[in-house]
């Protein structure tokens, strides 16, 4: 019991030791907040609740801030005070706050600024007082709110009649933001005269804006209710009801902002748009894709923003600058300017990560990036990668059988379609052709080496913000293995796993692959957010066929190479909640598969599947796990010193995760993490390891803890993660002592 009397004075001494308000002047008493009252009975808990909530976000100035009940900052403040400019003491106190007093509240600016609030939204007989409630040292607001009662639309009534403008704010009635019954709402008055706008922007009006529209109400109705008019402001200039169409539209790709002269006499016409380069650093054609508009065409908003995010998604330009002008009244027509000024063409960016692993990895990283944002004068992005690593394995794990990776990937991107498929795309985002190639050399040491050549060619586009596609029409890889080692002949032998023997064969896979993703996260109003992508490989599907490849009776080969058969879906989902403004819920749920076929009897090792780590089951170490309830026996393990990563053709994982904000740039998780991977054919060597109906009972389970440093360009991240049940119930359980520590970048999912 001494220890927890111990610990209650640490407390106690701390909780002094901390207190801020002895360092208060006499008469001062330091503001600890406010509080809500509203007086109406008749008003539902959960609607005063959202008031009150909504009431208290107005206030200021806000109290000073606590972290677990103490007032830290302040405390920091007031501890190191000093008149000094430099030094460590005001170093300390620059980083507090100094204290809130409750004679900095304004009662009155307040409780206006609350009633203002009230009206705006519907209650317009509210009153609201301010008053304060003292104790010797600290002293609080307390606001007390009359509500009345909420009036409601009883009717909306749009123009009838009228010139086109009065038709074509008529015709923007039916998805109107104001209803017969909602609450009358000065938030949502403005932004229906935005959406008015909006759609009116579309129809060709370009002079338009929200402030030529009147909203006119009578709240002396009965009932508390209110009659709402929309109507067109009669001293509505004429250029505002004009329909204005494309006449010109003129692109210069080389705008500097001292660039006074428009240069008339230089443009080239190229089909719809006049380019002036007088330098030639485009070809014309390389806007073919980003000019949505066109002569003739009734000037529209949406193709106008879209051909604007376009000039920046081609990649040559850091600014987007446009013009319209107004060129014959008469006729209500405009001239388009695109100027476009140029980011550094070439640039060399050198990057190095460090890493650790919860297997026990220690990893340094060294990337070298060449880019030339304007390769062929077409605007295609050349990319050259000259890339280095070594995952060196520390402590009681260190047996020599380092990682050592070195290679050069060359790569191609068109903004725009090429090759056999074409697709038109009229949105914000530009389609993509893609052509990668790659060399890799890896060097697992005192095991073996692998030669990895690797080519592919495919599409990339976005029919909207949420959903992207990515065809590969061709993914070649080509794996020759050298330099294998006794000490891993003898692993494969002793350990008599087939997937170890597969890693040291020639590898050759070459398909198809399609790739599909849809996301809303970017919309963080939502309480509710989704991700999800799923993934379709093939390889060798056509050759194999037409070859007859049927392994072991028949093997087929390309180039006296024997070539890998399969078909692979992968599947991810994640779902966001949030619990509170300052709390959220992350789940993840993943169901892969491949099915080796044909020519194959298990996957390529380059393609199975992996479970356990800093991103997946964050309790054990990663590649761990499985397959199944597999247990590599003792006496199979004797006799060698390395232990391969297990993998297999079937893998589910599913993870939860609890993400509060703690404090300043401290996040907080608490998580659940569950899955574990399995081979699709039965295999004598690997008892437990095959997919079947107890698969339930095999999962990995796992709890823990972390934090998250956010710093907004850069989130780092710890977790620490301990075994709850083990894939076979043959392995014990070691308790909190045996989890697992892991440092990485960026969350888990």
């Amino acid at each position: 019991m001494a220890r927890y009397r111990y610990l209650a004075l640490f407390i106690v001494l701390l909780v002094y030791g901390c207190n801020t308000t002895k360092y208060l002047r006499p008469g001062q008493k330091l503001y600890s907040g406010a509080q809500i009252k509203i007086t109406d009975k008749d008003v539902k808990k959960n609607v005063k609740g959202d008031i009150e909530d909504e009431m208290e976000a107005l206030l200021r100035p806000l109290p000073n801030g606590k972290i677990l009940g103490i007032r830290f900052k302040l405390w920091l403040y007031d501890r190191y005070k000093t008149p000094k400019r430099k030094g460590l003491k005001h170093l300390l106190m620059s980083k507090g706050e100094p204290p809130v007093l409750i004679s900095a509240v304004d009662l009155d600016q307040n409780a206006g600024i609350l009633q203002n609030r009230l009206q705006n939204e519907g209650y317009f007989l509210a009153q609201v007082s301010g008053d304060t409630l003292g104790k010797p040292k600290t002293a609080e607001a307390v606001y007390t709110i009359q509500l009345g009662p909420q009036y409601k639309y009883r009717s909306i009534t749009f123009p009838k009649g009228g010139d086109d403008l009065d038709t074509a704010v008529a015709g923007a009635a039916n998805q109107t933001l104001l209803k017969p019954g909602d609450p009358f709402n000065l938030d949502r008055i403005k932004t229906e005269r935005i959406r008015i706008d909006a759609r009116l922007k579309e129809e060709g009006y370009f002079y338009f804006a929200p402030e030529d529209l009147i909203m006119k109400y009578d709240s002396t109705v009965k009932d508390h209710q209110v009659d709402m008019w929309v109507k067109i402001k009669p001293e509505t200039p004429d250029e505002a009801r004009w329909i204005y169409s494309v006449r010109n539209i003129y692109v210069y790709p080389d705008y500097k902002l001292r660039d006074t002269a428009l240069k008339m006499d230089s443009a080239k016409k190229y089909l719809w748009y006049n380019v002036i380069d007088p330098k030639n650093q485009f070809r014309p054609y390389t806007f073919k894709n980003t000019v949505l508009l066109h002569p003739g065409d009734i000037y529209n908003r949406t193709e106008h923003t879209n051909s604007l995010s376009r000039f920046i998604e081609l990649g040559p330009f850091k600014f987007v600058k446009n013009r319209f002008e107004d060129v014959t009244p008469d006729s209500a027509k405009l001239d388009i300017y695109y100027f476009l000024t140029q980011q550094k063409r070439r640039s060399l960016q050198t990057d190095v990560v460090l890493s650790q692993n919860s297997a026990d990895y220690d990893g340094t990283q060294l990337d070298v990036n060449f880019r030339n944002r304007n390769t062929f004068k077409g605007a295609e992005l050349y990319t050259l990668t000259l890339f280095a690593n070594r995952d060196i394995q520390f402590g009681p794990y260190n047996h020599g059988y380092n990682i050592y990776e070195y290679g050069i990937t060359p790569s191609l991107s068109w903004p725009r379609f090429v090759g056999p498929l074409s697709f038109h795309t009229d949105n914000a985002f530009i389609p993509r052709s893609i052509l990668t190639l790659g060399y890799t050399f890896i060097n697992r040491t005192q095991l073996y080496s692998l030669n990895s050549f690797n080519a592919s060619f495919g599409y990339q586009w976005k029919p909207n913000i949420h959903v992207q596609h990515q065809l590969d029409l061709e993914d070649f890889t080509f794996v020759d293995p050298e330099n294998i080692t006794q000490i891993y002949v003898d692993s494969i032998h002793k350990t008599r796993n087939p997937e170890l023997a597969h890693v040291i064969n020639k590898q050759f896979t070459f398909g198809p692959s399609y790739t599909y993703t849809y996301t809303n996260t970017m919309e963080t109003a939502k309480t509710n957010t989704f991700y999800y992508t799923g993934k379709v490989s093939l390889s060798g599907n056509l050759v194999g066929l037409a070859t007859g490849a049927d392994t072991p009776r028949r093997v087929s080969k390309i180039f006296g190479t024997p070539f890998d058969q399969y078909v692979k879906l992968e599947n991810e989902i994640r779902f966001y909640h949030k619990l509170g403004p300052k709390s959220s819920l992350a789940t993840r749920f993943m169901v892969d598969v491949g099915l080796p076929y044909g020519n194959s009897t298990v996957l390529p090792y380059s393609q199975q599947f992996f479970i356990g780590g800093a991103n997946s089951l964050r309790g054990f170490q990663a590649h761990a796990i499985g397959p199944g309830s597999y247990i590599l026996p003792l006496e199979l393990a004797q006799g060698t010193a390395f232990l391969p990563d297990e993998s297999g053709d079937i893998k589910i994982e599913a993870n939860a995760e609890y993400r509060p904000k703690l404090f300043g740039f401290v996040e907080g998780a608490l998580f659940v993490d569950a899955g574990n991977i399995w081979v699709l054919n039965s295999n004598p060597f690997l008892p437990g390891g095959t997919f079947g109906k107890n698969f339930l009972n095999q999962m990995a389970v796992d709890a823990g803890f972390g934090l998250r440093f956010n710093f907004t360009v850069l989130l780092l991240r710890t977790d620490y993660g301990v075994p709850i049940k083990q894939p076979n119930s043959d392995i014990p359980l070691r308790g909190f002592r045996y989890g697992v520590f892991n440092l990485a970048i960026g969350y888990p999912f």
